[in-house]
């Protein structure tokens, strides 16, 4: 009669248990993750069997055979999952699950990595780190491991209650692979584990991280049907627990383009974005050589409720080997395409030890260096082919482009100059700047853009007058962020951009130049007069080059224009600062009944130009939507010269 085999009892090697203790406290940010690690290392499991049967002539084993399974006892709070891998000898147990941070996968993955394997495709190890598994200690009070490997009778128990260590001791186990029991903790007033004892919190959790798992996880589900023999109108139900495959396990990203419809793609969005529109621009990719990834993209037809506030946050879900790093990685998207959503697969990321951060290597560069080229060619090709929906997509990301050109210096102006667009005055629609460019005429030096709150007001702006009597097209600029992006960009082939209200328009006419030099000297001494009326509200009041028939308008002299002047004064400001302001000139029409009117009051009446001067400057701030200075002084003013 054999004598029975002892547990063998022993301590974790040097340094573990520092390691477990700042694993299960410090290194995992979110408990519900051990349930990716465990299902992943089982995926690990049955890959290596699998792999034997490829390479050493195992019989008997296909793909379909293997599968994953879970089930929960909560009256013994027992989490319970299993796998029909490899399964571990007694020496692996103790290597493995002994040793933490000693990983068996990353071994494995390291003896199998030649590249013109015929079956390095169908191997997908996942588990690198060794630390993994020790998560598990997390929720867990007491961990069982029970263990076969294929082709043995012989089956080997790992048990352990955390860093004290662990004890081996035989035990039975039906058939080959492992089977991990996790007796899961109580709750706690500041901590509920019970949610890991829920098949419902369960399955969310194998969905969210483990859905591309390429095996299948199976789980006890509770379901309701009628009772047989009820009444049809009013059914009673009785519960049962169902055998149900809870992951979806091919991945959509890496099916062929060509076995996909618009459908599938328009589903697998709007049920993992949760938006209840299609996508305008769906961008499915892979790519190999230096950086290995699949990639899925999507361009929301509008932006979301808070996209351009501070709560939102970019980014693509990571995936490794089907699963899921993080939920949304910045790094992954340029600030100017915050907008698109989606996915990248890739199986040789550099990773933390929780699979929970990347590091920021050189292959992470890569792939987001490439994904922005994508996404700016497949913007590039809707503007070209389908500028509905481009339109469509410039109305709701448009105001992020131009922010992409301002920012940074303009170091993605180049990148990003020929998606944005503007409202043309002729065109009545937006357009590109090659497109205003191809309209030039020959004796038009600038790009000429206006700017203000928006189309109607531009429409009517009186800056705007000369340039139109000539023909030429306005862009309007209604975002708080195009002009400084349109003097980021300060050129489009060669045409460089110019306001209409800047003091040289680069179209005098020689006559009108003359007649004007004439006025001025004449009337230089009256707009001395109503410049130093005006308080140093204005550096300068002269007449206008470019009104033909209103009265008066603001321009401004110097960098800083009166429309930068608005949007700098909204921000928000050092209270010991001052705030910024253009070098504003008060221009006059000579060619304006109301010209006349001040030659006469400067030789009649100058305390009434004085009136005069005010009016017209408050008048000229409305029409630039400036606030007057002094409402009351102004209502005052018109009411005495509208009854004098």
């Amino acid at each position: 009669m054999s004598t029975p085999v002892k547990p063998k009892t022993k301590q974790f090697k040097a340094e573990s248990k520092r390691l477990l203790d700042l694993m299960i406290n410090s290194i995992y940010t979110h408990k519900e993750i051990f349930l990716r690690e465990l299902i992943s290392n089982a995926s690990d499991a049955i890959d290596k069997l699998y792999y034997r049967s490829l390479t050493e002539g195992v019989t008997g084993i296909t793909r379909e055979d293997f599968s994953i399974s879970l089930s929960v006892d909560k009256d013994a709070r027992v989490l319970t999952l299993i796998d029909n891998g490899c399964g571990m000898t007694m020496a692996e147990m103790e290597s493995n699950l002994g040793t933490i941070a000693k990983s068996g996968s990353l071994g494995f993955k390291k003896d199998t990595a030649d590249g013109d394997s015929p079956v390095s495709d169908e191997i997908d190890i996942i588990g690198q780190f060794g630390v993994g598994f020790y998560s598990a200690f997390m929720v867990s009070d007491r961990i069982r491991v029970i263990s076969r490997t294929f082709g043995s009778d012989e089956a080997w128990c790992w048990e352990s209650a955390g860093a004290d260590g662990y004890t081996i001791s035989p035990a039975e186990l039906e058939g080959h692979g492992t089977r991990v029991e996790l007796i899961i903790k109580k709750s706690e007033s500041d901590e509920s584990y019970d949610e890991y004892l829920d098949s419902y919190r369960l399955r969310s959790i194998v969905k969210k991280y483990s859905d591309y798992i390429r095996y299948p996880i199976k789980m006890e589900v509770e379901k309701s049907t009628p009772k047989e023999g009820g009444d049809p109108e009013k059914p009673e139900y009785e519960t049962h627990m169902d055998i149900e495959t809870v992951n979806s396990m091919v991945p959509l990203w890496r099916r062929n383009k060509s076995e996909l419809t618009d459908e599938d793609y328009q589903g697998f969005y709007q049920d993992k974005f949760f938006d209840y529109e299609k996508p305008l621009r769906t961008i499915h990719s892979s790519a190999e050589g230096t950086a290995t990834y699949n990639s899925l993209l999507f361009v929301p037809s509008r932006a979301p409720y808070n996209y351009y506030s501070r709560d939102y946050e970019k980014g693509l879900q990571l995936y490794a080997s089907g699963v899921l790093i993080m939920d949304k990685c910045p790094d992954l998207l340029p600030d100017h395409f915050s907008f698109v959503r989606g996915l990248v697969d890739s199986q040789d990321l550099s990773l933390n030890i929780s699979r929970e951060m990347l590091q920021h290597d050189r292959q992470l560069k890569i792939i987001a260096g490439r994904l922005e080229k994508k996404i700016k060619g497949e913007l590039a090709s809707m503007m070209e082919n389908d500028r509905e929906s481009y339109n469509q997509f410039f109305t709701s990301f448009g105001l992020q482009i131009k922010f992409g050109i301002y920012n940074g210096f303009g170091q993605n102006k180049d990148l990003l100059s020929d998606l944005v667009m503007f409202h043309s005055s002729t065109e009545k629609k937006l357009v590109t700047l090659a497109e205003y460019v191809g309209r030039m005429s020959e004796e038009q030096k600038y790009i000429y853009y206006a700017c203000g709150e928006s189309v109607e007001q531009l429409d009517r702006l009186p800056q705007s007058e000369a340039v139109r009597e000539m023909g030429f097209e306005i862009l309007y600029c209604t975002d708080n962020v195009d002009e400084f992006a349109l003097r980021v960009l300060h050129d489009s082939d060669g045409k460089e951009f110019r306001s209409v209200s800047s003091g040289d328009l680069g179209f005098d006419r020689p006559e009108q130049t003359e007649e004007q030099k004439e006025q001025t000297e004449k009337n230089k001494d009256m707009l001395t007069f109503m410049a130093e009326a005006l308080d140093g509200k204005v550096k300068e009041v002269r007449l206008s080059p470019r009104l033909k028939t209103h009265p008066v308008c603001l321009t401004s002299d110097g960098e800083l224009s009166l429309e930068m002047e608005k949007v700098l004064n909204t921000l928000p400001n050092d209270e010991s600062m001052p705030g910024m302001k253009a070098e504003r000139v008060l221009e006059i029409n000579q060619n304006h009944p109301i010209f006349a009117k001040l030659t006469a009051l400067y030789t009649g009446d100058q305390s009434l130009l004085t009136a005069y001067s005010g009016i017209l400057y408050n008048q000229a701030l409305l029409i630039e939507g400036l606030p007057v200075d002094d409402p009351v002084a102004f209502s005052e003013a018109m009411c005495s010269v509208m009854t004098d």
